[in-house]
């Protein structure tokens, strides 16, 4: 069955009581494989290094989950997304035998690529039309200082920021959903938690989330992102905005 928000679209039941959407960000919001790709050229290039510059950026990247891996296991106390992105970066410039011609100040500023990705084209507008009727706040591994950089440079508008740093964890554990549901007085039912991934969205429903994939079929390279969610979920759409169309905003 379903129920009719006002504005006459239909939305699943499941989704009639929702209240927030929480949004993980790197990938289903942000350009992340672009961005850093485009930093670490311009960081990197005039020191006279060369290398397929989306390939070092899969490399950084494949780092992540490691690396917080070291957090969630209680092997490495909690630390911001930012630490843990320049231990990776050390690793990744040591892999390639760049250590030595990458200096400290480099590598502060290049870590910092993080904070400095571009938004797809559909979040902004999406995201204005949602507020409309939802709260709204970023669900991210990065920390609140991360997603206050990204939110300027995109003129992405949050009612909160959540995530690992209210947590002081990393997804997929339960307590990183559920603090942002706790941080809008809410029961975790009434969060719709919006990704791109259907590990993050298993995740957030098992925390007892209602969820909604948006596929972004390019994020690790052309067509290298997931297409469809693997994992039952409440909503699926092509799009953020065909996702605020389903929810009738």
């Amino acid at each position: 069955m379903a129920c009719c928000r006002p504005g006459g679209l239909d939305v699943n039941d499941s989704l009639a009581d929702v209240k927030a959407l929480v949004f993980d960000v790197f990938g289903t919001l942000v350009d992340w494989r672009g961005g850093v790709a485009r930093e670490a050229e311009l960081a990197l290039a005039p020191l006279g290094l060369q290398a397929d510059w989306a390939e070092l950026a899969d490399d950084w990247r494949a780092q992540y989950q490691p690396a917080m891996e070291e957090v969630r296991s209680g092997r490495l106390p909690y630390a911001r997304l930012d630490a843990l992105h320049r231990r990776n970066l050390d690793l990744v410039l040591q892999q390639r035998g760049w250590a030595a011609q990458v200096d400290d100040a480099t590598r502060q500023s290049l870590n910092r690529a993080w904070h400095r990705l571009d938004a797809w084209p559909d979040v902004v507008p999406a995201l204005a039309r949602l507020r409309r009727r939802f709260l709204l706040a970023p669900c991210s591994n990065g920390h609140i200082a991360l997603m206050v950089a990204l939110a300027r440079r995109n003129g992405m508008v949050w009612d909160a920021v959540c995530g690992a740093e209210l947590a002081r964890d990393y997804k997929p554990q339960a307590v990183v959903y559920q603090a942002a549901a706790a941080a809008f007085d809410l029961p975790p039912a009434q969060l719709l938690m919006v990704a791109a991934h259907s590990s993050d969205l298993a995740a957030a429903r098992a925390a007892g989330l209602r969820t909604a994939f948006i596929p972004r079929p390019d994020e690790s390279g052309p067509g290298r992102g997931e297409q469809r969610a693997s994992c039952a979920v409440d909503a699926s759409a092509d799009s953020l905005l065909a996702l605020a169309a389903q929810l009738g905003c």
